[in-house]
């Protein structure tokens, strides 16, 4: 677990504020390929993203936690354009970007970047480190080569590289350094909004604070606004100022970071946050261990996706889906016994 300081609000984001970023009803599916399909009747598909609604405000930091296979990642790289969505909008600056062609999306490829969880795989191993940092430039046409130089040479003292390290190739890099490669990769254009998918939970937890202490000082320096998906709920504390819960492909809850510690009202959540070790108690906490497995996706359970693990669960929920809606000032759950 990631030993990181308390929680302070990364940004002050003024409640009348229009949001950068509106996601509505988005929702993706992926088609399972099956032999002989013809023979086995209809089509089946993995309910990956399912209603999936929140927005973004300018400078604010959203984290977006759930188990592995819930859903995190597809939603991100869904709402930035690199994987179509099946329905549902996705508003930036008040366009609808899900509407526009791969032509129309280009300019907006300098705004919105992604950084990945395994930096390495991202890099290509044969090219210099200059060279891949003033590729994003050369393709949106940015500067002459000695400008694109410069950026470079910038972007690299700004994520705490040494110039010297633009003459070299990845495999001559650490973990932590890869990261920081990737985050100067992405913040060469200088993008408004980043999407970050696991960035962190690779790295030994030293580096890892480093990393994210590196990340809230380049947010308030650049006016940042950052999806941060993750599953690690004292990374998710420390850097977000609110957080949104996924559970298999749906967020079954949503709140500021403070309020979210404070209270959990879901079901889901307070399992999720009781595998969390308490240090105001010597790091015992009450444990709810769920029972069974998370359902496939392919065949998600009808009525409420939880009421299979569900400690709580009625007739009710097997038979209802339940809303996200808003049980509390700036508190939203989707529960059916809340």
């Amino acid at each position: 677990m990631t030993s990181v300081q308390p929680h302070a609000s990364t940004t002050s984001v003024p409640p009348h504020q229009s949001p950068l970023l509106q996601v509505k009803g988005l929702t993706k599916q992926f088609p399972v390929h099956r032999p002989f399909e013809q023979l086995l009747g209809p089509r089946q598909y993995v309910h990956a993203v399912t209603d999936v609604s929140f927005e973004l405000k300018e400078g604010e930091t959203y984290g977006l936690v759930g188990e592995s296979g819930s859903g995190k990642s597809t939603t991100g790289r869904t709402l930035l354009g690199l994987t179509p969505a099946t329905s549902g909008e996705v508003w930036y600056e008040g366009k609808d970007i899900t509407k526009l062609s791969n032509r129309e999306l280009r300019w907006l490829r300098k705004q919105m970047q992604l950084v990945f969880q395994d930096p390495f795989s991202s890099l290509n191993p044969r090219k210099r480190i200059g060279s891949i940092l003033e590729e994003p430039l050369l393709i949106h046409g940015v500067a002459n080569h000695s400008k694109r130089q410069e950026l470079a040479f910038a972007i690299l003292e700004a994520v705490g590289l040494q110039p010297e390290h633009y003459f070299r190739y990845p495999h001559e890099f650490s973990g932590g350094q890869r990261q920081r490669l990737g985050l100067a990769r992405t913040l060469i254009l200088d993008p408004k909004l980043l999407v970050l998918d696991e960035p962190v939970s690779a790295l030994d937890v030293s580096i890892q604070s480093q990393i994210l202490n590196m990340l809230k000082q380049l947010q308030q320096e650049r006016k940042l606004t950052m999806l941060f998906i993750t599953h690690d709920i004292s990374v998710v504390r420390y850097i977000s100022d609110r957080i949104g819960i996924m559970y298999l492909g749906r967020i079954v809850e949503e709140a500021s970071t403070d309020e979210l510690f404070q209270h959990q009202r879901h079901p889901y959540t307070r399992a999720l946050f009781s595998a969390v070790p308490d240090a105001a108690h010597s790091g015992r906490r009450d444990r709810i261990v769920l029972r069974g497995e998370v359902p496939s996706p392919v065949s998600p359970p009808s009525g409420c996706a939880f009421h299979t693990r569900c400690p709580l669960a009625t007739e009710r929920c097997k038979q209802e889906v339940p809303v996200l809606r808003e049980i509390a000032s700036g508190h939203k759950a989707a529960c059916l016994l809340i």
